[in-house]
């Protein structure tokens, strides 16, 4: 662990041990006497961390602490004190502190809490950054390229009329996309109108678009307004559009063209002046192939295509998302902050995200839950998220042979260890990508850092 650490310690025989203990860990220390040295160093330079006596000549710990926090909330004062008394401890935590140790200074406790504290602000610098504006567009975090040209292409068709079709794996955010395309269109004032249509069965698809009129059939006992009806002078946004039935594009194909449409049981033409905006995790160009989509609808909803990246696909973004997930969790549940230990990042960002963005969100929020102190820790992930940084047994066994003609996962292959397992898998990856690197780490399912250092541990760069 390296960084800047103020050491504020009027004893010299304390100061200079806890100089050296430092040194020896990788950390930079600024060793001062007094608590006026501390706050005037403050003013020239930004620490990790300090760590600050309590009984101080001149100005007290307590009082620097204070003069700290008023200036620079996040930064993390590690408290130490020839006293265990309850009075000083809580006096010390109420004004701020991250924790505090009791003298004699225990070496490993010491080097643990200082690691933790320092982890901690350089999290809480990211987050405070994130929240600065670093967003992107409606409530999408990314800084990552593909998420920098998703932004671009956004604000590019937001201020347009035309039809823009949103594909991408389930929980990479396509409502969130929608809802930024229509905040930038002339239409910010009016409705965003959202219909899932894989959640409405076929027999009532037509229906929760046009509406009905009273009487249309058993159990209509009043009129109702669909979707198109409600959606004027705003924006429609049909997720999941390639489960409509082929009876429904029809009449969706009609109400693009012309503006207009009848409610189920109607005859009267209603017009209603709509975006329409497309979202699927479906290929369409082969569903329009195999005849379950029409080719005309098609072309209407796809005058724009906005493609949503998959998580593993901008691994950048992972400390940025997680981080506002947790702020987001946090609010209205109780006091407590709590963040991530750089242990439980690294798991984060090695793992492949099938379920993308919303898979992180619900797995931020089960540790935050989980997590009994103020810092998530590998233990407190998910288990298949925790066990990420290593290449599962079951992943090398995916390859198809080893070489004398036996498949890994028959009885006659031979008994092998686990990291001579992982490194088949990965060489066997290498294969048949040609060395592409994105596609091992989407086969393996490690991140990007890690297949690094599994290349340069069994020599295979």
């Amino acid at each position: 662990m390296s960084g800047l650490v103020l050491l504020v310690e009027d004893d010299r025989a304390i100061r200079v041990l806890l100089q050296k203990w430092l040194v020896d860990s990788g950390y930079v220390v600024e060793a001062l006497e007094t608590g006026e040295d501390c706050l005037q160093t403050l003013g020239q330079t930004l620490p990790d961390a300090i760590l600050l006596d309590v009984n101080l000549p001149g100005v007290s710990g307590l009082d620097v602490l204070e003069a700290i926090k008023d200036s620079q909330h996040f930064l993390p004062v590690i408290m130490m004190t020839s006293e265990s008394g309850v009075e000083t401890v809580v006096s010390a935590m109420q004004l701020g502190a991250y924790d505090y140790l009791v003298k004699p200074l225990d070496r490993t406790k010491l080097l643990t809490t200082l690691k933790n504290a320092v982890e901690r602000h350089r999290m809480s610098l990211r987050l405070a950054q994130l929240e600065s504006g670093v967003d992107g567009v409606g409530g999408m975090v990314g800084s990552s390229p593909v998420m920098n040209s998703l932004f671009a292409r956004i604000s590019r068709v937001g201020g347009t009329d035309v039809t823009v079709l949103i594909h991408g794996e389930s929980g990479t955010g396509k409502e969130l996309a929608a809802r930024a395309v229509h905040e930038q269109s002339r239409r910010a004032s009016g409705p965003f109108v959202a219909l899932n249509c894989a959640a409405i069965p076929e027999t009532l698809q037509e229906d929760e678009l046009f509406g009905h009129e009273k009487g249309a059939f058993t159990g209509a006992d009043q009129q109702r307004a669909g979707k198109f009806e409600l959606a004027d002078r705003g924006t429609l946004f049909l997720d999941e559009i390639g489960e409509l039935s082929r009876s429904v594009q029809a009449k969706l194909l009609r109400a693009i063209q012309e503006r207009t449409f009848q409610r189920v049981g109607g005859t009267r033409e209603i017009t209603s002046n709509f975006r329409l905006l497309g979202a699927t995790n479906r290929d369409l160009r082969a569903e329009v192939a195999a005849g379950n989509f029409r080719e005309d609808l098609f072309y209407r909803i796809a005058v724009f295509e906005l493609g949503m990246p998959p998580l593993r696909d901008r691994r950048e973004d992972i400390p940025g998302l997680a981080l506002k997930f947790l702020r987001d969790f946090g609010v209205g549940r109780d006091d407590r902050r709590v963040d991530f230990s750089g242990e439980a990042m690294e798991a984060l960002m090695d793992y492949a995200w099938p379920g993308n963005v919303r898979e992180l969100q619900n797995a931020v929020q089960r540790a935050a839950v989980e997590c009994v102190t103020g810092q998530i820790t590998p233990a407190d992930l998910p288990h298949e998220i925790r066990g990420s940084n290593r290449l599962s047994v079951e992943a090398a066994a995916a390859v198809n042979g080893n070489g004398d003609g036996h498949s890994l996962g028959s009885p006659q292959a031979p008994l092998m260890r686990l990291d001579e397992l992982e490194r088949l898998a990965i060489e066997n990856a290498l294969k048949h990508t040609n060395g592409n690197v994105s596609a091992v780490v989407r086969h393996l399912g490690i991140g990007r850092t890690t297949l690094y250092r599994k290349l340069k541990k069994y020599g295979l760069q």
